[in-house]
């Protein structure tokens, strides 16, 4: 059930074993793919992921502005500090376990929320009336996670599977040309770059011209399997805390 969708009484009357809270950001993702990737990918894995969980899972509605200040040399990019986003993370939560929905999903779509979201799900679980967990989708794909860039093969294989009319693929080359093989700039094992701004030309990481829709199928039914799994295990889980050692 897409929460956005339904009747206060539709949500009332919903028996919810589980929420699904996608989150992502509103940041350059190349000459070639759209501003919204990031959102549009995390709440696509939870709509697929409600669809095909064997029991009752609500999707809320997306969080689409997240921590992106390292692409803030790119018009059009939009960014909150990580306490403003850890806050609206956790008050959102606080609000479905209002409602008695408290084992809750955040799917991520955004590198960048990552700390954030491994900080304000640990607070939400130790102190709140909720349990809540991480989960970014292209950590989830198995093999296919290592070659996660920005704006590049994973990301643009998943939409040209979901929405191929969003990639401007006559700009590819372009976002090839521009493109950084890594992210960052490494020494000693210190990422010395702070904004892809730094290595990048474009904002692009890896080659989005490489992979094609039928790899986007398979990253997201993985994605999907993966979610579904952690739901279940999430339900299944006690709830009671740890007791003091």
């Amino acid at each position: 059930m897409r929460l956005a969708d339904a009747t206060w009484t539709d949500a009332d009357a919903a028996a919810v074993d589980v929420v699904f809270l996608p989150v992502g950001s509103t940041e350059q993702h190349g000459p070639h793919a759209p501003l919204g990737t990031d959102a549009f990918t995390a709440e696509t894995v939870a709509e697929r992921a409600a669809d095909a969980y064997d029991g009752t899972a609500v999707v809320a509605p997306t969080v689409s502005v997240g921590v992106s200040e390292e692409h803030r040399q790119f018009t059009g990019t939009l960014w909150v500090a990580p306490d403003t986003f850890r806050s609206y993370v956790r008050d959102t939560v606080a609000s479905l376990a209002h409602h008695g929905w408290t084992d809750v999903v955040v799917v991520n779509g955004h590198g960048g929320n990552v700390p954030a979201l491994g900080e304000v799900c640990a607070t939400i679980s130790r102190h709140d009336d909720a349990y809540a967990v991480p989960f970014t989708w292209f950590d989830a794909v198995g093999d296919h996670a290592s070659d996660m860039g920005h704006a590049g093969p994973l990301e643009t294989a998943f939409l040209r599977h979901v929405d191929p009319e969003l990639i401007r693929e006559d700009r590819i080359d372009a976002a090839r040309a521009g493109a950084s093989e890594r992210w960052g700039e490494w020494v000693s094992g210190t990422n010395l770059a702070h904004d892809s701004a730094e290595f990048s030309e474009n904002g692009v990481v890896g080659d989005p011209g490489e992979d094609t829709a039928d790899r986007g199928a398979e990253l997201l039914s993985l994605a999907v399997d993966s979610l579904c799994d952690l739901a279940d295990a999430v339900v299944e889980r006690a709830d009671d805390p740890v007791p003091h050692r």
